[in-house]
């Protein structure tokens, strides 16, 4: 927070017309520290104290310039903030606090995991389960097929005693394996559906 001015040569040549000035009644503690502003290195500051003093002499006196005049090329001197080191032990609570505050994300974070089915997805026996059901996949697809293609042997074979002529022969044992087909995909539908628990 500011709490000086940065003086500029404005304030320094009239200041130092007061302080040359003989007739003036200048206090002689508030003439020590303008003096000593004016001979002190760059940067000049003035305090605002100081300011406040010059101020009311100025006012009191009926000097025909006024503070703001003095201070027109003057800035806010504020000064570095300087961080103050911080407690050894308050950063070791910290750190502690932080530490437990992960712990007990981390365990929120993981309680529905549990180890033991992680580590038993792994095993030979859920292969074998899986390989199985492959199996079984493999195995009704091909006895589907089989099934639609005996059928339409069957029945082109089987029609010739019907039709002579070879288009109506494929066409009713297309029709005959599109039935079957249907119906074996009803039953597979049916089966899966009771595999899955549904009704």
């Amino acid at each position: 927070m500011a709490s000086a001015f940065v003086v500029g040569n404005k304030f320094r040549n009239k200041v130092t017309e007061l302080l040359e000035n003989t007739d003036s009644s200048l206090p002689q503690r508030l003439r020590e520290e303008l003096e000593d502003i004016l001979e002190r290195e760059e940067p000049k500051t003035l305090p605002f104290s100081t300011a406040r003093k010059l101020k009311k002499y100025l006012q009191e006196n009926g000097h025909p310039f006024y503070l703001h005049e003095l201070l027109e090329d003057s800035s806010l001197h504020l000064p570095e903030f300087v961080q103050p080191p911080r407690n050894p032990e308050l950063v070791a609570r910290l750190e502690k606090i932080k530490a437990k505050l992960a712990n007990e994300e981390y365990n929120r974070i993981t309680r529905n995991v549990n180890a033991q089915e992680l580590n038993r997805n792994g095993t030979l026996a859920d292969i074998g389960l899986q390989v199985r059901s492959a199996k079984a996949v493999v195995v009704t697809v091909f006895n589907f097929l089989v099934t639609v293609i005996a059928t339409f042997a069957c029945s082109y074979m089987g029609s010739q005693y019907l039709f002579t002529d070879t288009a109506a022969r494929v066409i009713s044992a297309v029709i005959a394996a599109s039935v079957v087909g249907l119906a074996e995909l009803y039953v597979l539908v049916r089966t899966m559906e009771g595999e899955l628990g549904e009704p």
